[in-house]
């Protein structure tokens, strides 16, 4: 399993309560809502590029 599974999973639970919290709220702008959104998709992208990186240097090291 990816490593960053676990941590997806413990990050995503206060993401999701923000999100929540940010969309319910009357006196935020849906554009914010909309902008938290995709600053996570494009951080856990980049995240899992690395991650796909980092793994496929290890695995060339090794043998």
């Amino acid at each position: 399993m990816n490593p960053l599974g676990p941590v997806l999973i413990v990050l995503l639970i206060p993401i999701a309560a923000i999100g929540l919290l940010l969309y319910t709220d009357t006196g935020i702008e849906p554009t914010l809502f909309t902008a938290t959104v995709k600053t996570f998709v494009a951080l856990f992208a980049i995240a899992g590029i690395l991650s796909y990186g980092a793994s496929r240097l290890a695995a060339r090291s090794e043998g």
